[in-house]
């Protein structure tokens, strides 16, 4: 029994991780990484997602270095549906720049790198009603048999706008207000607490930087309170290009609150980046099941009587008789 509740610990800590169904019991974030799951976190549940981050970037060509400071925050609200998460994401930085040439300079700058609002819809989901997500209490082996089935990701869909100041250091010239960015998001749950998430970004679409990104990321989880991953990030435009590695982990402090951390690193030096980032992730949870059974009897549309409360009023009715028996014996 001991190993069984401990193998059910583990089997609720990533099915609430990676996201199984829309609402968990536990929270379900998208750090430490940086890609998105295809699910959302559940109608009626606030979640908010930040950390600090330090950043190193060395440009070999230009002779620079960047040292940066800055955090990355998201808010994230399930509206209406299970389906459908509203959302807010940003990353704000301040960043030191030294130029080692001949005539050795600085230079200091802050400001939005990204601040987009959007929504994200789920518009496949492999695993809705499907018996054979649950969990065997009796077969060790049939829980972490390779399912065929897992071979089909969910799918989401995600339409945001950018906004970007004027003039701002971290985008290209002329690039500024509003712009469309567009996402489509997959998710695979293998047993065994695997997990592959896939992104494909369109980003800033319309602008002088408007540029293509993937994410692939593979998470594991190690027992019911921590997990790892790896991530693999492109990015393509005329304004910047790089592949960037991620790793790192989270403990799961509590149902409702998450920390990570995780490192950044590529292998380039046009310029080579390396980041350090922890962070922290909690959540408001307001949801409620939705009631299947509307207390209406289908054939002849009258309301049904609530069998539990026929059953306590029996039951208070014997007792009543019980006792108004065991007082006429005593008074006898």
């Amino acid at each position: 029994m001991k190993s069984l509740k401990f193998y059910l610990l583990i089997l609720v800590f990533s099915i609430s991780l990676t996201s199984f169904s829309q609402y968990t019991d536990v929270i379900n974030s998208n750090r430490p990484g940086v890609s998105r799951s295809a699910f959302s976190v559940g109608t009626n549940v606030i979640q908010f997602e930040a950390g600090p981050y330090m950043l190193n970037e060395n440009h070999s060509r230009l002779e620079r270095e960047d040292k940066s400071f800055g955090i990355d925050f998201t808010a994230r609200y399930g509206l209406l549906w299970e389906e459908l998460e509203l959302n807010v994401e940003g990353t704000f930085q301040s960043t030191k720049r030294t130029f080692t040439n001949t005539v050795s300079n600085e230079d200091q700058f802050s400001n939005f790198k990204t601040l987009t609002i959007g929504a994200k819809y789920l518009v496949y989901d492999p695993y809705k009603k499907s018996e054979e997500e649950k969990p065997n209490l009796y077969s060790w082996n049939a829980n972490h048999k390779f399912k065929w089935k897992s071979l089909i990701p969910a799918v989401s869909v995600y339409v945001g706008g950018n906004y970007d100041t004027k003039d701002n250091p971290f985008t290209a010239y002329g690039v500024e207000g509003f712009s469309p960015k567009i996402m489509v998001a997959t998710q695979n749950n293998f047993v065994g607490g695997w997990v592959y998430v896939m992104n494909f970004i369109k980003d800033r679409i319309g602008t002088d930087q408007s540029d293509f990104q993937y994410i692939l990321t593979l998470t594991k989880s190690i027992n019911s309170e921590w997990v790892v991953f790896g991530e693999a990030h492109g990015i393509s435009s005329d304004f910047y290009a790089d592949n960037l590695i991620r790793f790192g982990g989270a403990y799961l402090w509590s149902r409702n609150f998450q920390l990570d951390t995780a490192l950044t690193l590529n292998t380039k030096d046009t310029p080579s980046v390396f980041g350090v980032t922890f962070g922290a992730s909690y959540r408001l949870d307001f949801h409620e099941d939705k009631e299947i059974d509307n207390g209406f009897d289908g054939n002849d549309g009258k309301k049904k009587k609530d069998k539990k409360d026929k059953g306590d009023k029996k039951s208070r009715k014997s007792q009543k008789n019980n006792r108004e028996k065991q007082e006429q014996d005593f008074d006898d």
